[in-house]
């Protein structure tokens, strides 16, 4: 029994001298950890330091692009309502046929359906300058319209007085934007639109340099409508991945939409 009782007693010194060493090397590993812990904490706030920097810095850039190459605003028509006219110059008009009329200068018809719009030939959206706008509506068949008028009529060259070499241009501007923007805020866009430089040695974002989908040929009315969905879905998603406030955003909406990804009032721009 003696004897048992000095092994067990050198077991248990044995024991004791391994939880000395394991509780050293507890007390280390723990130490270790609290020095991760605050360099970890420390990297945490220099990279989220970093990422502020860099939005203020993509901030600046859009702010500066979008005022110095690609301004864009609203342009207000000096269209008068139809209610009002009609009403003076018919005094025994009735209120309903005034109320008719103005919900009629509401509504567009748009894509074989009749769509409400507020904005409707009070205000159109202009990029690059006040001569370039988009209609507010959405509403590009002007474009289409008149490729179709061109292949079937011959008549005298009145080119430079149509609107649709107006929406192009607008397209093609806003497509050379979309893409700028994608490469400063390092988004990647869902949509593939052709507007690649035509010179590797052209450093400008002149629109001659560029070979766009809107410019050159004229495109029938399903690949204008396919290049315009595909430019629109690239724009959401660009207003998505800044926070844009949905209630302002439409989708038929492309030179509005841009507006207000790239207004100074968005919080979010350059995240």
């Amino acid at each position: 029994d003696t004897e048992g009782l000095l092994r067990i007693k050198e077991e248990n010194q044995k024991h004791y001298r391994r939880a000395q060493r394991h509780q050293e090397k507890k007390e280390k590993i723990q130490r270790h950890n609290r020095k991760l812990g605050d360099l970890v904490e420390k990297k945490t706030y220099d990279l989220k330091t970093q990422h502020e920097h860099l939005a203020d810095l993509r901030r600046i850039r859009i702010l500066e692009l979008t005022s110095v190459i690609f301004p864009i605003g609203e342009v207000k028509t000096s269209m008068r309502d139809p209610a009002d006219v009609s009403s003076e110059s018919d005094n025994a008009m009735t209120s309903s046929t005034v109320s008719k009329l103005a919900e009629a200068r509401r509504t567009t018809y748009l894509s074989g359906r009749w769509v409400c719009d507020d904005h409707n030939g009070d205000t159109s959206i202009s990029i690059t300058g006040p001569w370039i706008t988009l209609p507010n509506n959405g509403d590009y068949s002007a474009y289409y319209n008149w490729v179709e008028e061109k292949k079937t009529t011959q008549g005298p060259d009145m080119e430079h007085n149509n609107p649709a070499y107006t929406i192009s241009a607008a397209l093609c501007y806003a497509t050379q934007l979309v893409n700028t923007l994608s490469l400063i805020l390092d988004v990647n866009l869902p949509k593939k639109l052709c507007n690649r430089q035509g010179f590797a040695s052209c450093v400008s974002l002149c629109a001659c340099c560029f070979n766009s989908e809107f410019c050159g040929e004229n495109l029938s009315r399903h690949r204008f409508m396919r290049a315009v969905k595909k430019l629109n879905a690239n724009i959401l998603h660009l207003c998505f991945s800044q926070h844009v406030n949905l209630d302002l955003l439409h989708p038929l909406h492309t030179l509005r939409n841009l507006m207000y990804l790239v207004s100074p009032d968005t919080e979010n721009l350059g995240r």
